[in-house]
């Protein structure tokens, strides 16, 4: 019976017996594997070269190599090739068990989390059945009053706030979110492998400078510019969001105020301006979200689902359902045609403020970051925490999902820009900025080619080799919003100082 390698699959030429796992390797192989990991290959368990025990057997007598030439050197050359493919090899063959072991464990998941959910809308539809019989039975039905003109005016004033309580996602609501992120998962699939004809290259951002300054947008007796997002049908349309308490709508090609949104009570620390209608978002500290019409600058819906300051908001990618978090530790899934909270959810292991939220390009999750320096991955049909990353220290500041899908770009009070993988959930990369940069706020432009940061400047940084492509220090204050223009074409950001800029080639 002839003896085998573990690793290779091959007969041996110096065949050695592992004592930790009881398994024969190639000398040469399982040194080199040892060197590098200092762990058995098989069962992992630790392991040095002088454990390992020789095994006698009767030697092949092979040819003398000529002398005097390099065929040798090219020999052993193929032979520490072929020693690297079999190394290789066996950690790919491990790998794939593993995550066979994985997915077989992630399928028996989900099957059980079905079961349960089949279980518990039963038991649900039975409990509002036998409510329902009950309420005849009460016997007490609460006086009419007739409406003075106080209720009226009241119920007038009231009429865009609607009522908190989650109404549910219905079956209706999963497929919709479903069958949209296969169709944008495909698309982002064929457009991933072509460069967007008209996208700025390196060199053209490189000569990018400022070209404009917007500074009369905002109050001056309250100065700061705290939020800021580009339509992304008409990057020309600009909304801002502001210590003075209100929103402003711009138009970059006239250069003129498109809507004053006013109704927050407190300042307005996120915006968002919806890619294909006339509608903006806004978000602040006094626990309410507002959709507004841009165009008549009315608000049509106050969105509450939070019990603390707001202190994020997504737009899904159906472009009807608003994602929040707060400082309360709970998230809300809302529906913005009218204004009603569908699902509000919290860690049930944890009550830590959420800080930052933002939707993937499929929408089928979505990240919060939270006060603990915690990143967690949400699946939103199954409304759970499937994923989490660790930060450094300090809050999570912001977050953004590349349009490619599989990056996660996440900064904290750290001084540092952290990438993740989403396919394999491992952090890859750390920019290190200078130490004490304050990061505001991140983004990815539509293609995915280039990553804004914004705080104590303004950076972009080219995606792959993530090395920082220009720098501006534009801002007399601290900068905190930064968005692309279509192909790049341009760089907005925005500042503490008042100040709305543009960057291009001049």
């Amino acid at each position: 019976m002839a003896l085998t390698c573990a690793i290779s699959n091959e007969v041996p030429e110096h065949p050695v017996i592992s004592p930790v796992s009881g398994c024969i390797f190639e000398r040469r192989l399982v040194e080199k594997y040892i060197a590098e990991n200092g762990v058995d290959p098989m069962n992992h368990e630790k392991l040095n070269e002088d454990q390992l025990i020789p095994v006698k057997t009767s030697t092949l007598v092979k040819p003398r190599p000529p002398s005097a030439t390099s065929i040798p050197a090219i020999l052993k050359s193929l032979q520490d090739e072929w020693d690297a493919v079999m190394l290789h090899s066996f950690t790919l063959r491990q790998q794939l068990q593993t995550a066979r072991q994985e997915l077989s464990h992630a399928l028996y998941q989900h099957d059980a989390a079905c079961r349960v959910i089949a279980r518990l809308t039963k038991e649900v539809t039975a409990a509002r059945e036998a409510l329902a019989t009950l309420k005849p039975q009460t016997g007490v039905t609460p006086a009419q009053t007739q409406p003075t003109a106080t209720t009226t005016v009241v119920a007038a004033a009231d009429q865009s706030v609607e009522a908190q309580t989650s109404t549910g996602m219905t079956e209706e609501i999963l497929t919709k979110l479903q069958d949209t992120a296969a169709k944008l998962t495909s698309e982002r699939k064929k457009r991933g492998k072509t460069i967007p004809e008209g996208l700025a290259s390196t060199e053209q951002i490189q000569s990018y400078r400022k070209i404009a300054s917007k500074t009369s947008n905002h109050s001056p007796s309250v100065p700061g510019i705290l939020s800021l997002d580009i339509c992304p049908k008409d990057t020309n349309k600009i909304i801002t969001g502001g210590n003075d308490k209100t929103a402003v709508v711009y138009n970059k090609e006239t250069d003129c105020l498109v809507a004053t949104l006013k109704g927050h009570s407190k300042k307005v620390t996120h915006v968002v301006y919806h890619p294909e209608e006339e509608l903006a978002f806004t978000a602040s500290p006094d626990q309410t979200i507002r959709v507004w019409g841009v165009k008549e600058s009315k608000c049509a819906h106050v969105i509450r689902a939070h019990e603390m300051p707001v202190t994020g908001i997504s737009l899904h990618a159906t472009g009807d359902y608003l994602l929040s978090c707060s400082l309360d530790g709970y998230w809300a899934f809302s529906d913005i045609r009218n204004g009603r909270v569908l699902t509000r959810v919290g860690d049930k292991n944890s009550s830590v403020p959420l800080t930052c939220a933002q939707f993937h390009p499929d929408g089928l999750i979505f990240g919060t970051g939270t006060e603990d320096s915690t990143i967690k991955i949400w699946d939103l049909k199954e409304q759970a925490n499937v994923a989490n990353f660790p930060g450094d220290a300090g809050p999570i500041t912001s977050i953004s999902f590349s349009e490619n899908g599989y990056y996660l770009a996440t900064a904290a009070d750290d001084s540092t820009v952290k990438l993740w993988d989403l396919r394999k959930l491992k952090n890859f990369k750390n920019i290190q900025l200078d130490e004490g940069y304050e990061v505001k706020s991140l983004c990815f432009d539509h293609s995915g080619s280039y990553l804004g940061v914004a705080g104590t400047d303004v950076r972009v940084y080219v995606c792959k080799q993530w090395s920082m492509v220009k720098s501006f220090y534009d801002h007399t204050a601290t900068a905190t919003g930064i968005r692309f223009g279509e192909n790049s074409n341009f760089i907005a950001s925005t500042g503490m100082d008042r100040a709305l800029m543009f960057y291009a080639e001049g």
